[in-house]
């Protein structure tokens, strides 16, 4: 017996036992909406998920939350107490310390805004809404529907009044402003480093405070408008643009906190009720929480009238809605994909946009004219390929030169670079065969197969003292074991370099065995799965439930660490300190990730519409998809021990296949698993795995 099935075995013998003491309910999570069960404190708490409760509304620019002392990458800790003020945008769960923090507000008393304290001794929040007691009495609460949102302040009677500072935001990104005061008014535009200080992003806002008060100067950027000594109640109007100051005044919702609130949470309904559970009650709350997560960016930068700026700062008008706000090389391989089949709606104008960014001078990074905060766009290109062959309108014809601009100028310097940049490579000669250019293919098909080069001089080899260190050989966040396996686009040509399927089935339960891989970050987020291209693909459902709802161990962090104790216990937790210690959401990544592996189906590669299978979570997940079709996924046997797929039915067929297209999900239906608690070794499905080769 080898040593990985001592290893399972051992595994699952320990998973019985405290199964076998957890109360499982298998029962419709009962008449509760998905919106009640999000838990938005999920991941709030020191470096673990980044994430937090702020007031936001499904992919808008605008999120009002708070600023806590000490803070996280968003700007807040669950534990802390002190708070600092509100502001009005931050990028969810991504690194280099956050970004974000603009307009800063703070509600003090007395006559010194700076000695006034905030200590909080009461909290809550749902999708959409957010409020928090202090202990000198003041209440705050906040609510947000579009690029909308309102500021409720409960004060006592006496001196006080709002802080209002222009120039904030997270470590120092700030770089100028704009503003006019006209009584209650302030409008105007802020400039601030996008996440990582990479460019400069430029948003429009406008803002009121109800009532007789008025804005007064302190300095350049700070203002403060003084209340009643008796008024006890204060309200802020306040709304996001990244077109014009007037945009955004036209923007502002004036309606009272309770049916803002009420708007925002039916609409986070809508939203989440895309993909319905039935199951245990807890699991459906962490589900819901992590789905609420993908939804958060990118941002809608386009106004009703279809005005918005690209990424020159050009002011341009169409009638498909427009997004900014990007982290594409960590979410291309989950969030993106999963919005592709969730959101269908609205995925068509993210990918216009995504294509408009070839149009206007794309970067890997941020420009100096971001309508919204963004972070990165490498992998771009895989993701309109994807998005094509799964549907979507692409007009390649119209930006195959700067694709091939991009292309030319990418890096292979490390070995890390090197397999990234093939990706993108095969990418190319992808979309030149759909534009049956044969020549450019062909071209861009042997720049990709230059792949084995880079693979055979630095990935062949693992006997080296290296290839367990991180940031080896110029790597960039992993290990030489971990990326070895970055070839999504030609699984078949892999096992040819690692000398066949049994030398690489005998490195890849190596690589498990170790446990070299490291969920809290992207680069081997992949290699779950790749038992699939294999006889042994009971090994990738093995994989998928224990690293989603299991005990795993993790040697390997986010701050390109090997840790010196082990992690040991589950890696997605409903709690402020949820993920592992260092990982960051990015974006929706991680949660992304999940969602699909609770569903019963991840992405196989990105850039094919193809999904491989697994067990659920659930004893049914149905997504919700347009027209009224619904696609259901039934578990037969559920239990959290039927881990294995004994067999599968489409629509009461036998569904001989080890995965499923984007096609065979959008037609809708239903697909019947019947799990098992143990592997089935013999298999006769048709097994998907990606090749270069025609």
């Amino acid at each position: 017996m080898k040593l990985t099935f001592k290893i399972i075995a051992l595994l699952s013998f320990f998973q019985l036992n405290v199964l076998a003491q957890q109360k499982t309910i298998t029962s419709p999570v009962g008449n509760q909406k998905p919106v009640d069960l999000v838990n938005v404190f999920l991941g709030s708490s020191g470096d673990h998920g980044q994430m937090s409760p702020a007031a936001s509304y499904p992919f808008s620019m605008l999120s009002i939350g708070p600023q806590t002392y000490p803070k996280t990458h968003t700007g807040y800790e669950y534990l802390a107490k002190k708070f600092e003020g509100f502001t009005h945008n931050r990028f969810e769960g991504v690194g280099c310390q956050g970004s974000g923090g603009n307009i800063f507000i703070k509600p003090f008393l007395g006559n010194d805004p700076l000695k006034s304290q905030l200590i909080k001794i009461s909290e809550k929040a749902t999708p959409g809404y957010y409020e928090v007691g202090f202990e000198n009495k003041i209440k705050a609460a906040f609510a947000v529907l579009k690029n909308a949102g309102k500021h409720v302040y409960q004060l006592p009677k006496g001196e006080k009044g709002i802080y209002l500072d222009l120039g904030y935001a997270f470590n120092g990104a700030f770089v100028t402003e704009e503003h006019v005061v006209n009584g209650n008014t302030i409008s105007g535009w802020i400039e601030s480093k996008t996440t990582c200080g990479a460019g400069k992003y430029r948003i429009y806002y406008h803002l009121e405070i109800k009532g007789n008060a008025n804005w007064v100067s302190l300095s350049d950027h700070k203002l403060i408008a003084r209340l009643n000594i008796n008024e006890t109640n204060a309200e802020i109007n306040v709304a996001l643009s990244s077109v014009s100051a007037d945009a955004a005044r036209l923007s502002v919702n004036r309606k009272n906190i309770e049916e803002i609130k009420a708007q925002s949470n039916t609409d986070w309904n809508t939203n989440l009720s895309k993909i319905t559970v039935t199951g245990n009650r807890e699991s459906a709350k962490l589900f819901y929480s992590l789905l609420y997560r993908t939804m958060q960016s990118p941002y809608v930068i386009s106004e009703n009238d279809g005005q918005y700026r690209n990424t020159k700062g050009e002011l341009q008008k169409d009638s498909e809605v427009r997004y900014n706000g990007w982290a594409i090389w960590d979410n291309y391989r989950t969030q993106l994909p999963l919005l592709s089949l969730i959101v269908p709606d609205r995925y068509t104008g993210m990918i216009t946009s995504i294509a408009d960014l070839y149009r206007s001078g794309k970067k890997d990074y941020a420009t100096q004219k971001e309508p919204s905060n963004t972070v990165r766009t490498e992998h771009a290109i895989v993701v309109l390929l994807d998005a094509y062959r799964k549907g979507y309108p692409v007009d390649f014809s119209k930006i195959t030169d700067s694709l091939e601009k991009e292309i030319k100028g990418l890096d292979y310097k490390s070995p890390d670079k090197a397999l990234e940049s093939s990706y993108d490579n095969w990418a190319l000669s992808e979309i030149f065969k759909i534009l049956e250019n044969r020549e450019k293919a062909d071209y861009y098909k042997d720049k990709t197969l230059e792949y084995k080069k880079y693979w055979n001089k630095d990935f062949k080899d693992i006997s080296k003292r290296d290839v367990d260190q991180m940031q080896a050989r110029g790597l960039y966040q992993g290990t030489i074991w971990q990326y070895r396996w970055f070839v999504p686009y030609d699984f078949k040509g892999l096992i040819e370099l690692d000398g066949g399927e049994e030398a690489y089935l005998a490195k890849l339960d190596e690589f498990f065995e170790r446990d070299l891989y490291n969920h809290a970050n992207e680069p081997d987020l992949q290699v779950p799965v790749m038992y699939n291209v294999t006889r042994q693909g009971y090994k990738s459902q093995y994989w998928m439930r224990q690293l989603a709802a299991d005990t795993v161990i993790q040697n390997y962090f986010n701050d390109n660490s090997r840790g010196i104790g082990s992690y040991i216990g589950k890696i997605y937790r409903n709690q402020p300190q949820a993920y592992l210690r260092t990982m960051d959401d990015d974006a929706g990544a991680m949660s992304a990730w999940y969602v699909f592996a609770a569903s019963g189906f991840s992405p196989a590669c990105v850039g094919w519409p193809v999904y491989y299978l697994n067990v659920p979570l659930f004893s049914s997940v149905t997504y919700n998809l347009p027209k009224g079709k619904t696609f259901k996924i039934e578990t037969e046997n559920f239990s959290l021990k039927n881990k294995y797929i004994k067999s599968v039915t489409l629509n009461g067929k036998p569904f001989k296949k080890n995965y499923i297209t984007q096609n065979e999900i959008n037609n809708g239906g239903i697909l019947k698993i019947i799990s098992s608690s143990v592997p089935i070794k013999i298999s006769d499905t048709e097994n998907w795995i990606s090749s270069i080769e025609e």
